[in-house]
């Protein structure tokens, strides 16, 4: 039997041993908690919209909205062609709201500066986002993930109409199609504006 001036040395390995059961099991819970694209997948493939009522379908979209903005844009990115297959089956209002809910909260800090770089500087930004996105297609090809049919690029029409009217105005009338066709880009765009590309413009080679 441990004497009385062992005592403290127990409950000190004691305390201890207690830590790391509650640092592993944080750890764990963790690790499942984090949301992954997979798990977005498996979300989006477990909900039939047309079997939801109103109010189910509004609590699904909020919870997809908050598992979207848990991601990376990378992630986010990789899962273009599931959320517009998800985005279809909303109504407008839906898609209004998936946006609105969605929207990183620097797009609007980018939008303000993209207005006030000269025209050249807009275009060469938009240039460099999409080739930026072609990138990104290409790598998840390489790594076996299906790719966005189009690479991420917008239609020529649409990037002429766009730069016409202006980024901002253009954001601000299109419809939620034409909005969720453009938020990959804004993403990429408001990436670029926080690293500092935005300002500088394409390296010099």
């Amino acid at each position: 039997m441990f004497s009385q001036r062992h005592r403290p040395i127990l409950l000190a390995v004691a305390a201890l041993v207690m830590i790391w059961v509650v640092a592993i099991a944080g750890y764990e819970i963790a690790k499942h908690a984090k949301v992954t694209p997979e798990k977005v997948l498996a979300y989006m493939g477990s909900v039939d919209f047309s079997q939801l009522s109103a109010a189910e379908r509004e609590a699904a979209i909020q919870k997809l909205a908050a598992m979207f903005n848990a991601l990376t844009l990378e992630e986010r990115q990789s899962l273009r062609l599931a959320r517009m297959a998800w985005f279809q089956k909303m109504t407008e209002d839906e898609k209004g709201r998936f946006l609105e809910a969605t929207m990183p909260t620097g797009i609007k800090q980018m939008l303000n500066a993209f207005e006030a770089l000269p025209p050249d500087k807009q275009q060469r930004m938009v240039n460099d986002a999409i080739n930026q996105m072609k990138s990104a297609q290409e790598k998840m090809a390489a790594g076996g993930q299906p790719p966005d049919a189009n690479g991420g690029a917008l239609s020529p029409e649409l990037q002429e109409k766009m730069m016409k009217v202006g980024l901002q105005s253009f954001y601000s009338q299109s419809s939620a199609q034409t909005k969720a066709e453009l938020a990959p880009l804004l993403e990429q765009m408001q990436q670029m504006m926080e690293s500092g590309r935005m300002m500088r413009g394409p390296r010099q080679q």
